[in-house]
């Protein structure tokens, strides 16, 4: 009787660690879904991030992305504009399908965002930052938007309740302590989390904060090599836009001249201001404390302008304004950087950075004096381009980089299927997870399309749409002009030769007029739809309540 007691422990013994085991063979075959830190910043160059380049600033804690995960060098947007943008990220569709085609259009809020399936599939979300549209972000448990574009010293929020409050400090660090407060003291521990970290930064007007103004001030940055560029060998699109340092760029609102100085000194080339440029930003928001940090250096600047622009010719006074640029530029993005090291020291501290996918990336890229400009819109690279940069430890190798053809469209289906969320069936992007996963042979697109629709307006770039491989880029300009551009990005990758009309790549063109046209039947583009989107801007052009601030 003794035996069989013994003997009918040990089977039940053995049964439970068996059942155990099981167990916990079933948990370890369902991976942990991830949580998502998705850091976005506006109009932030790749061209000013060292892990692309770094003749121009250095930044380590983006670089730490990099590092621990993978650079992609062919990324790109579909509509090179803030809040298209924006929307095409949140929906996974181009902006002739949601509806967002620019900057004064509202956006339709009928259409679903990732952000609303991350919440249905038990994702704690929020969202912190510059969302640019909207005041009550869909599917987004906790909040804080700054109104439009916000504003860099003592910036307003709005938030969930629906009021808007007034947080007193530089907009970067404001932004960054409303996301790691809420990680820290409303994260609920027992969900992954979806955090939309969304920087102002760098966008124009260029405020840095105080102490990055005094540091970059007495800094000197080297020239694109197409500083001067005089487009001879360009359509009507680039000597029309009016993006050029010289006589575009404001010289209160952008170069941080005194209002008053400008009217004494009434400068060349004569250069409309914006109204209230320079007392909206800063006069009207700074306190005494924080002027007291900002007007010696102010001194410097407006001291340096009244002794010596009137002695400069035409190329100096441009070298003089891609200086001042530059130097407020990038010290807004040295702010940017050490905030984000600041996030990812959270997660490391934290035991977060295991089990957490982190984005970096912006809503578009930026001209930093390439042809002479500043601003974005056009299809060229530097503004169809955007850094891209993923870490996700023990999924993604780190230190590796990608050369494939991906856009801003695809943002929302990979971090869906990294999340183990099913996509709907109308998003028009492609997951990454192939490039991400090292399983290129997955991984078959070798075009990408792109659209521009916000002309006539400010910059004066015309609306055109085109397709872009590794090797080409062929654009049509329209609406009031009817030009065809054709770019051979290996052999000419500063864009300056048009290419169109040479016989020896006429095959070339024919071949990619022929995708182009599939690539617009495939995402549901056309000639009606370049009509309609015409008249509603025309519309909307007459009518001052529908602008948003750009």
């Amino acid at each position: 009787m003794t035996f069989h007691l013994k003997a009918l422990r040990v089977l039940v013994f053995v049964f439970l660690m068996v059942s155990c085991g099981q167990r916990q063979k079933t948990q370890k075959s369902v991976p942990e879904r991830p949580n998502i830190l998705f850091i976005m910043s506006d109009d932030h160059a790749y061209q000013a991030i060292s892990a692309y380049q770094n003749h121009l600033i250095q930044t380590p804690n983006i670089d730490r992305i990099a590092k621990g995960g993978i650079t992609f060098h062919n990324a790109s947007v579909t509509n090179s504009i803030c809040a298209p943008s924006r929307a095409t990220i949140l929906t996974g569709k181009h902006t002739h399908i949601n509806g967002k085609t620019d900057n004064s259009r509202p956006f339709d809020t009928t259409q679903v965002t990732f952000p609303k399936l991350f919440q249905d599939a038990g994702y704690q979300t929020a969202m912190f930052g510059k969302l640019h549209f909207g005041n009550n972000p869909k599917g987004v448990d906790d909040f804080m938007i700054l109104p439009g574009q916000g504003n860099y010293i003592n910036p307003d929020f709005i938030t969930k309740n629906g009021d808007t409050v007034r947080i007193e400090g530089y907009v970067t660090d404001v932004i960054t302590d409303l996301t790691l407060d809420w990680l820290d003291t409303k994260r609920d521990t027992t969900k992954p989390f979806l955090m939309m970290y969304l920087h102002k930064a760098p966008h124009r007007p260029w405020w840095p904060r105080p102490d990055k103004f005094q540091e970059f001030i007495n800094k000197e940055f080297p020239e694109p090599e197409t500083l001067f560029d005089d487009y001879a060998s360009r359509g009507t699109a680039a000597k029309t836009a009016e993006m050029n340092l010289l006589r575009h760029m404001m010289y209160s609102h952008d170069s941080k001249i005194r209002p008053e100085l400008v009217q004494r000194m009434r400068p060349e080339p004569q250069i409309p201001e914006f109204e209230n440029s320079f007392h909206g930003p800063y006069t009207e928001r700074a306190t005494p404390e924080q002027k007291a940090l900002y007007e010696p250096i102010l001194d410097i600047i407006n001291a340096d302008f009244e002794e010596n622009w009137p002695k400069m010719d035409d190329t100096q006074k441009m070298r003089w304004k891609y200086q001042r640029y530059m130097q407020d530029y990038l010290a807004c993005i040295s702010s940017v950087d050490d905030n984000v090291g600041r996030v990812l020291d959270y997660l490391d501290e934290n035991h977060l950075s295991e089990n957490t996918l982190v984005v970096y990336t912006s809503d578009q890229g930026f001209y930093l004096g390439e042809h002479g400009w500043f601003d974005k819109r056009f299809i060229y690279n530097e503004s169809f381009g955007t850094p891209l940069l993923i870490r996700w430890p023990n999924t993604i190798k780190p230190g590796i980089t990608n050369e494939e053809m991906v856009q801003n469209l695809d943002f929302a289906q990979t971090l869906l299927e990294a999340a183990q969320i099913e996509a709907p069936n109308d998003m028009q992007g492609e997951s990454l997870m192939p490039l991400l996963t090292s399983n290129e042979t997955e991984w078959n697109r070798d075009a990408v399309y792109y659209h521009y629709y916000e002309y006539p307006a400010v910059h004066q770039v015309k609306r055109h749409y085109g397709i872009v491989t590794k090797a080409y880029k062929l654009a049509h300009f329209y609406y009031d002009v009817d030009e065809w551009e054709l770019y051979d990005r290996l052999n000419d990758p500063n864009e300056l030769h048009n290419l169109y009309e040479n016989p020896q790549y006429a095959d070339v063109v024919a071949n990619l007029k022929l995708k182009l046209e599939e690539l617009r039947e495939r995402y549901g583009d056309s000639d009606e739809l370049n009509q309609k989107y015409i008249d509603i801007h025309l519309k909307n052009s007459m009518d001052p309540a529908s602008k948003e601030n750009k």
